[in-house]
Parts: structure tokens; C-alpha cells; sequence
């Protein structure tokens, strides 16, 4: 197996890490098309040469989930595999009621993932979607009980309603902001919300590789 790139593999692949590093994220064919300036056909060659030489791992249905391997190309450990239970949906729109249930599983590097009782929400809405949080993604969070300014959290409002958003703390209430121009900031009373976990990461849903 061949790992050297050419210069425009090396370009995508670049891409696709800064991506990762600062969104959490892969992005979609679209959005990586856009961001390259080439078609959606060739950013789908430059994913297949990049798993062919070992520098990223499609999995999932389809193999539209994206993984990214190590610089050394040494897949992930299987001992370094985490399972993380989804408790079910998160609103990134309106606030969607809390659901308690189980919705299955999502497996999470351990090794970057290294926070206790973490738990998965998948989202539903589009509220989020300048952060790189997109409809049906499952976001990754660590249990927390309160939040910074600026922080990506997910807050459970009057005892009823789950949601996430950009959390900021003023004198007389607290802020929710979205990362979508089509929405606007909600306000709360210090009692009437209740921080439940900081979004660390996410697992892009599978629609959006198409």
C-alpha cells in the first residue's frame, strides 16, 4: 500500500482534519465541494484514495460515516472502543420534550473520548447548523452541571424540555443562543433551566454523506 499523496490529496486531506479539529466533524459531499471548489463526484475519488492509502476508514451503512486515522495510519485498538448510550433526542430548533428512553449505542475512540458516563442525544432540527451540528447527528456529551460562556451545552428547560445551544451566563438570566440567523436567543430564569452535559463531539448522520 502506497501512502504517499499528491499535492491535491494532500489538500483534501488537510481539509478534512481542520474540519475534525475544529468542528468535530466530517463535512457533507456538498459542503466539502463547496469549501474545495471541485464537484461532489470528485471529492467522493479523493475519500476513496484516502481510505485506499490508509489515511481515513469509511464505516456505517453505505460507509457514509467517516473516520479519520492516526498520522501513523494504525487503525484504533479494539481495547480503545467505547460504547456510549444515545438516551434519545435532542432538540437543535424549538426545545423538544426530554425523552428518557435508550435509542441504542454509538461506539467513540476512548482514548479521545475519556470523560465518565458519557451519553449521546441525537438532534433533531437545524438550529445548530453554523457549529457543524446538523439534523439527525449524534452529538457526544460529558455530564455537567454547569457551563461556561460560549460552551455548546445541552440544557433540560422547566423540567420538560431538552435542548442544545450556546450557553451564556448574564447578571439577571441565562442566554441560549443558536448558530442559525433563522432562530433567535432565548432567555431564561436561573430556575428555570438546568444544565445537563457539554457537547465534546459529534457523529455526522449518515444522510448527510450522500
Amino acid at each position: 500500500m502506497s501512502y504517499e499523496l499528491t499535492p491535491k490529496q494532500k489538500k483534501a486531506l488537510e481539509y478534512f482534519e481542520q474540519e475534525i479539529t475544529h468542528k468535530g466533524t466530517i463535512p457533507s459531499l456538498r459542503q466539502a465541494a463547496e469549501d474545495l471548489g471541485i464537484s461532489h463526484t470528485s471529492v467522493a475519488q479523493f475519500i476513496r484514495a484516502l481510505e485506499s492509502k490508509g489515511f481515513l476508514r469509511r464505516r456505517g451503512k453505505y460507509g457514509r460515516q467517516i473516520e479519520l486515522l492516526p498520522k501513523d495510519r494504525v487503525p484504533i485498538p479494539a481495547d480503545h472502543w467505547r460504547k456510549v448510550p444515545i438516551i434519545g433526542k435532542i432538540n437543535a430548533g424549538l426545545p423538544l420534550y426530554a425523552q428518557q428512553q435508550w435509542d441504542g449505542a454509538v461506539m467513540v475512540d476512548g482514548s479521545v473520548y475519556r470523560a465518565p458516563n458519557l451519553f449521546a442525544l441525537r438532534v433533531s432540527g437545524d438550529s445548530m447548523k453554523n457549529a457543524g451540528i446538523l439534523d439527525s447527528d449524534i452529538v457526544i456529551c460529558e455530564p455537567r452541571q454547569y457551563a461556561r460562556d460560549g460552551e455548546i451545552i445541552v440544557a433540560l428547560i422547566n423540567n420538560e424540555e431538552a435542548t442544545v445551544k450556546r450557553f451564556f451566563l448574564k447578571k439577571t438570566h441565562i442566554e441560549l443562543r443558536p448558530e442559525n440567523e433563522a432562530y433567535k436567543t432565548t432567555r431564561y430564569r436561573f430556575g428555570e433551566l438546568l444544565i445537563q452535559g457539554k457537547v465534546m463531539g459529534l457523529q455526522r448522520g449518515p444522510e448527510h454523506f450522500e
